[in-house]
């Protein structure tokens, strides 16, 4: 399979994040909005993706909308949730934490 300059960048960054880097995997397709690069990492990893409120999901877009505008194209990212969902909250709260906030945010995009 053909690797394209987006899609090698964005397995480079994710994999010197996350703690499980031969669990990710990217896919490259284009339709008529562009590029889409869907992203899919340990279930344990989505946090380190995700990042405080979305920051580092949304950094890791801006930086493909970079990439992608060297190269006249339209980047956008999709991060899959893991299979079995998010993963079990550690402590009893009755407010989601900024993680599942932007689990949220990501499912609406």
């Amino acid at each position: 399979m053909e690797k394209f300059r987006d899609q090698e960048f964005l397995e480079f960054l994710v994999k010197s994040i996350v703690d499980n880097p031969s669990d990710v995997v990217v896919e490259r397709k284009i339709d008529e909005m562009g590029v889409l690069l869907t992203l899919k990492v340990n279930r344990a990893d989505m946090g380190q993706i995700v990042g405080r409120q979305g920051s580092t999901a949304k950094s890791i877009r801006s930086l493909l909308r970079i990439v992608g505008m060297k190269n006249n194209a339209r980047v956008n990212l999709k991060i899959l949730e893991p299979e079995g969902g998010p993963m079990p909250r550690q402590h009893v709260s009755e407010e989601p934490s900024d993680v599942d906030k932007a689990m949220e945010e990501l499912k609406n995009l």
